[in-house]
């Protein structure tokens, strides 16, 4: 007996946000391991490039000139400023591949959420992952040992003001356990695939079926 081909399937955009510690860039990583047809969009910023990272890959690095112009052109789904430096999604890219049934995963801010959701609501699915305590939440970042005190004091105020936007999201998540919170977020990422509006292909499969 063979195997039926899958069904048509309209991707969709699936927000991960997070006060800085909380662990969505670990969920992401796991998710776009564990799932096909999952990509990472992947950001146009002024911030420079770290060591480590490649262009088009990690981000897609121009001047302020050069994002600003992007800006008048109305390139992009969503843009803001984050530590001085500005972010947005080229909506281009999101698009082409939503047609062929990719998922785009965004590590986001809900500012980004807020506008992504006002351009494109029906394609949007918003998580927002929270910490166990505001505790632990800055050990996670003194744990990093990677920022200056001035810089922490500045994340966790940040933090705190992220958190104050939970309820802006379809669903939220207490990341205290990382392989639990992670379970978690790919069940709502499954879900939402099966919704019946993204299952383009839905239509003619029942047909055939009342043939």
């Amino acid at each position: 007996m063979t195997r039926p081909e899958p069904l048509l399937r309209r991707g969709l955009m699936f927000i991960l946000s997070s006060p800085s510690g909380a662990g969505k860039t670990t969920i992401a990583r796991k998710l776009l391991q564990a799932e096909e047809n999952l990509r990472m969009s992947v950001s146009v910023t002024t911030r420079p490039m770290r060591p480590g990272e490649i262009d088009g890959r990690d981000y897609h690095f121009v001047d302020c000139a050069t994002f600003d112009r992007m800006v008048e052109d109305d390139a992009f789904l969503e843009y803001a400023e984050v530590f001085g430096h500005s972010y947005g999604t080229p909506r281009a890219q999101i698009r082409d591949g939503m047609k062929q049934g990719d998922d785009y995963i965004f590590d986001i801010d809900w500012q980004g959420t807020q506008q992504l959701y006002q351009r494109a609501q029906h394609d949007v699915v918003r998580v927002f992952l929270l910490p166990p305590s505001i505790e632990a939440l800055e050990a996670r970042l003194r744990a990093r040992a990677t920022d200056a005190e001035d810089v922490i004091v500045g994340r966790m105020a940040r933090a705190r003001a992220e958190i104050s936007h939970w309820d802006a999201y379809d669903y939220v998540v207490v990341n205290d356990d990382i392989e639990e919170c992670f379970t978690k977020v790919r069940m709502i990422l499954e879900a939402e695939r099966m919704r019946r509006a993204r299952q383009t292909g839905l239509i003619d499969f029942v047909r055939g079926l009342m043939r």
